[in-house]
């Protein structure tokens, strides 16, 4: 019997840099803008699009976690705390692996 796997995280409709942007926490959205700003500035030297189109894949995922503000707000806490050098609660990926059956 085998274990059934979860689906793949959804793809956003619209990738665009306003559809992205307008669904970011608005503590996020300046991040956003800084980097936008800085990858459309190179592309414009380099003639090469792939940093845009590399930086607004990542950003739609970061905007597929915040459909859940709360939920993302968390985990952005634990991982400033965690940086921060403070102790939390974490397993490694081997475990979270097997408790969700991957």
């Amino acid at each position: 019997m085998s274990v059934a796997q979860p689906d793949p995280l959804p793809v956003a409709p619209d990738r665009s840099p306003r559809a992205i942007r307008a669904v970011l926490l608005p503590e996020e959205a300046g991040d956003f803008d800084r980097e936008y700003r800085q990858v459309m500035r190179e592309a414009t030297e380099t003639l090469d699009l792939t940093p845009v189109l590399e930086m607004l894949e990542r950003w739609s995922r970061v905007a597929l976690l915040s459909r859940d503000p709360e939920r993302h707000r968390r985990m952005l806490d634990h991982a400033e705390r965690l940086h921060r050098g403070e102790s939390l609660p974490t397993e490694p990926w081997s475990v979270t692996k097997a408790r969700l059956g991957l």
